[in-house]
């Protein structure tokens, strides 16, 4: 057998295949609540042997794309149980991935009460679509006082308690894509002169005090983080210690225990690549698992996994528009490359759960 659909030991979580559907923000949360289109959707694709949400707001700060959902109130509790349950009732396992957007959102996309809050006053730059105005330039966020911090690591904490109640198997920190735990790594949109900002100790300093923080909240057998060097989304760009801190980042996780790090390449999609030295020298310092992410084909996770380069492979747009991926690289049937950008961020189920499973077996 392949070794991409042999099972998995992911800490205590049996995972029946090595295919892990990457996260994927979809926008479908209406109010930032999921819904029974969203439990549908999962549901749809619990033949992977892990699947990673979208990205979900642990803090109503951190909710700066239109319509993305959030895990910090009752009713999105409510809301992630339909998931988790359609989802295991299919054999699958699920995470939650907690993204705090930080600086890359808009005032418009909160709601009343919350603030843009990044380590520093420095825009993203780009713009962010908006339901009521539709695209507007990234502002300049608030920087993060002291109480912002402490109050913002209390809030992944309580949201991963949450994480737990509603049935969900693990908590991924998003640590990548230029969202908040990025944004303190990096000293382009850290330039910090407090305890949080300026060595690559500081930089990374918040991200494993938020490890920490949840792994007390739900035991570290539970907490992933992903993580993107060399990634440029909302302008993010290489600096000259980047190798070094993430370097020194993931021998620090590994000694907090994290459950996995999940690296993603976003070469395929026109970012620099991650080096190869920089995979194997993190694959080397981590006890625990490793996925890869990135542009991934069923011959080169099989690769990757065969040299022991990784543990598990992420997979992401072939998922949208092949909801039984994992049934179809296992049985060597066509995959559907017909997917719609146009309907990625959309609100409706058009472009979300309309793509029909394999119809020729």
């Amino acid at each position: 057998m392949q070794k991409l659909f042999s099972p998995y030991t992911l800490g205590s979580i049996e995972l029946k295949n090595r295919v892990v559907m990457a996260p994927m923000t979809r926008c479908r949360a209406i109010g930032n609540v999921p819904n029974d289109l969203i439990a549908t959707y999962y549901e749809q694709r619990a033949s992977a042997g892990l699947i990673i949400t979208e990205g979900t707001s642990p803090s109503p700060n951190g909710l700066g794309y239109a319509r993305i959902p959030g895990i910090f109130s009752e009713a999105q509790v409510a809301g992630w149980k339909k998931t988790t349950e359609a989802v295991h009732a299919k054999g699958g396992k699920i995470f939650v991935q907690f993204m705090h957007a930080g600086r890359m959102g808009h005032q418009d996309n909160l709601p009343q009460g919350a603030e843009l809050i990044a380590p520093s006053a420095i825009a993203a730059s780009g713009q962010m679509y908006t339901d009521s105005q539709g695209m507007q330039d990234l502002p300049i966020p608030q920087a993060m006082t002291g109480e912002d911090i402490v109050t913002t690591k209390k809030e992944f904490m309580k949201s991963a308690i949450n994480a737990i109640t509603a049935g969900f198997d693990g908590v991924e920190l998003h640590g990548a894509n230029g969202y908040l735990l990025e944004q303190f790594l990096s000293p382009f949109s850290n330039v910090r002169t407090d305890e949080y900002g300026g060595s690559i100790e500081n930089r990374c300093r918040f991200v494993l005090e938020v490890v920490e923080s949840v792994g007390q909240a739900i035991g570290m057998d539970k907490v992933a983080i992903r993580l993107s060097p060399y990634g440029v989304n909302g302008g993010m760009v290489p600096y000259p210690e980047i190798n070094d801190t993430y370097i020194y980042l993931a021998a620090q996780l590994d000694k907090l225990g994290i459950l996995y790090i999940h690296l993603v390449d976003h070469s395929a999609m026109g970012a620099p690549e991650v080096p190869l030295a920089i995979k194997q020298t993190i694959r080397e310092k981590l006890k625990n698992t490793l996925i890869l992410a990135g542009g991934y084909s069923k011959e080169t996770a099989e690769r990757d996994l065969q040299s022991g380069l990784a543990d598990l492979i992420a997979f992401g747009r072939p998922f949208i528009s092949n909801p039984d991926l994992a049934e179809r690289m296992l049985n060597d049937w066509p995959l559907n490359t017909d997917w719609d950008f146009n309907t990625f961020y959309s609100a409706d189920e058009k472009g979300y759960t309309d793509y029909p499973p394999y119809q020729g077996k």
